[in-house]
């Protein structure tokens, strides 16, 4: 797939409203902010302006029914899946858990700006925070080999791990078999969301860590 050159942030497409409800607003104050700063604060590429809501928002969005309890978000970045999931789901606590100081500096912005009492921001690796949570989730952060070894450790027992991925999600489950069984991954699936609804449906990656 060819990468839009045109710089113009892609309009607000018409199933976002329907998929954030009454909390639509959010949605476009927080997309607002990132079409604003995410560049110069090197937080999204340029040629992810014209695809904003599609590839970013709406992509992360889409999955918010799956999550429950609490939550980590591993490496959030720019808020990229743990905002959007945030502002969905206000009944989830959701712990975003990044390392660059920049990086959290502008989630915790965001949080405020945003009114969002359900998210707690927290600069450290995932491998050293220390807690377990109902549901660990990344997006765009690392293949599962590597990310696995990270994450599972957050779940627990009988956590989930839902993860959103790419096209090769398929391959990344082959190859990371024996750091499944090392640390007792179980029932790994890859759902495929939003065809209905989304121009890119999001593909999730969703597996059990222990029990």
């Amino acid at each position: 797939m060819s990468l839009p050159t045109d710089p113009t942030p892609e309009l607000e497409p018409t199933s976002a409203a329907a998929l954030f409800g009454a909390r639509i607003d959010l949605a476009r104050k927080f997309t607002a902010a990132l079409v604003a700063e995410g560049e110069l604060r090197g937080l999204i590429g340029p040629l992810e302006l014209p695809r904003i809501w599609t590839r970013h928002i709406l992509n992360s969005g889409i999955a918010a029914p799956m999550f429950h309890g609490s939550v980590a978000d591993v490496g959030s970045g720019a808020g990229l899946p743990g905002l959007v999931l945030a502002i969905a789901r206000p009944d989830v606590q959701w712990t975003l858990i990044e390392p660059m100081e920049r990086r959290v500096t502008w989630l915790n912005e965001q949080v405020e700006s945003l009114g969002l009492d359900n998210v707690t921001v927290m600069r450290a690796r995932g491998e050293d925070v220390g807690l377990e949570f109902d549901v660990v989730t990344a997006r765009a952060v690392s293949a599962l080999r590597t990310l696995v070894p990270i994450t599972a450790p957050l779940a627990k027992d009988g956590g989930e791990l839902i993860f959103l991925k790419g096209h090769n999600v398929p391959a990344e489950i082959e190859a990371a078999q024996k750091v499944f069984k090392k640390y007792k991954v179980s029932g790994a699936a890859v759902e495929i969301l939003g065809e209905d609804v989304l121009s890119e449906p999001t593909r999730v990656f969703r597996a059990h860590v222990r029990a």
